[in-house]
């Protein structure tokens, strides 16, 4: 895990403010990591504070709903070392992201689209060591990467969410090769616990499964039309998670005794993909080349699973330190989809 990697206790140079430790996933921690936590601030313990603050509660679980939109990634596979949790004491501050540990040359992903802002040592961020990049979502939203083994992407690169970026290693002060990864909100140097800010949208940094809603967009929800129509359901795959394709994932659930709420997320997807090998065919592995392609394997989207997409699905599972057989079962269904 990093020895230093530590958020200043002082003013810095990049933002009026600093991120403050968020052990958990709490109501207060989902807010914060919305941009909203100031709204659960100060309230007195009277019936109309009271009011106010489940009218703040239910307007935050309706913002946590539709951040859950399909926009975000898991940065890397591994596992959480001890002491590396965001807000762990680092010398004079606090860690300032939450470490991902597994072998150099693991894969590392874009957490969402944007740009690559910083491409140098530490990322040019305060406390920060090893080879980093920093990417710019928009809307004073940033992603830091730290202690990379190699670069696969430029400054100035335009990247999307999956993306492969670069290479875990163990660059600067390190105990062993791990990802240091931050989540920055507001402005470049506010930091916000990346567990609680990826839970909000859907992401379960630790690798569990994602969580899709109604409302979403983009290639993961393609991944859900795919796999919806081999079960006979003839959506139009356009990737967007509207009334047609939630209503169809609402009877799917019902038919499998699930709660019919519309998300896709731990307890749906296991039930809705498919263990896929080569000589296989079908909408289920146009779904599978579709979730291989948004971590960068450049497939066409044919639904022939041949020795070229094998290929690719060992090539992941290699680079992801997952068993390399080749066949796509529910963990490497789960680390794709996450």
């Amino acid at each position: 895990m990093c020895r230093s990697c530590a958020a200043p206790t002082g003013p810095n140079d990049l933002s009026a403010g600093t991120g403050h430790p968020l052990p958990g996933l709490s109501r207060r921690g989902l807010l914060a990591g919305l941009g909203l936590g100031a709204l659960t601030v100060g309230l007195s313990a009277g019936a109309e504070a009271q009011a106010v603050a489940a009218e703040a509660l239910s307007a935050g679980a309706v913002a946590v709903a539709a951040a859950r939109n399909g926009a975000w990634a898991g940065p890397a596979q591994g596992r959480f070392p001890a002491g590396g949790h965001y807000g762990a004491p680092r010398g004079g501050g606090s860690h300032a992201g939450q470490d991902v540990s597994n072998s150099t040359g693991t894969a590392v992903y874009a957490a969402a689209a944007g740009t690559v802002i910083r491409r140098s040592w530490g990322g040019g961020l305060p406390g920060r060591t090893g080879n980093g990049l920093v990417i710019s979502h928009g809307g004073g939203q940033y992603t830091y990467y730290g202690h990379l083994s190699a670069y696969r992407v430029g400054l100035n690169a335009t990247v999307s969410a999956g993306q492969r970026i670069a290479d875990m290693g163990a660059t600067g002060n390190v105990t062993g090769p791990h990802l240091h990864f931050e989540t920055h909100t507001g402005a470049l140097g506010t930091t916000v616990n990346p567990v609680s800010f990826l839970a909000a949208r859907g992401v379960d940094l630790a690798g569990g499964w994602s969580r899709i809603d109604p409302g979403a967009s983009g290639a993961t929800v393609v991944v859900i039309q795919h796999l919806m129509n081999q079960r006979g359901y003839g959506l139009v795959v356009d990737g967007a998670y509207g009334s047609v394709s939630a209503d169809a994932v609402k009877r799917f659930q019902r038919s499998k005794g699930l709660v019919a709420d519309g998300q896709v997320g731990p307890a749906t997807w296991p039930v809705l993909v498919y263990t896929l090998r080569q000589g296989g065919s079908g909408s289920h592995v146009r779904a599978l080349q579709t979730a291989l392609n948004r971590r960068s394997a450049g497939l066409v989207v044919d639904g022939g699973f041949g020795s070229v997409t094998t290929s690719a699905v060992r090539a992941y599972q290699s680079v992801n330190r997952l068993v390399a057989d080749g066949e796509a079962g529910p963990v490497t269904w789960r680390a794709l989809t996450g």
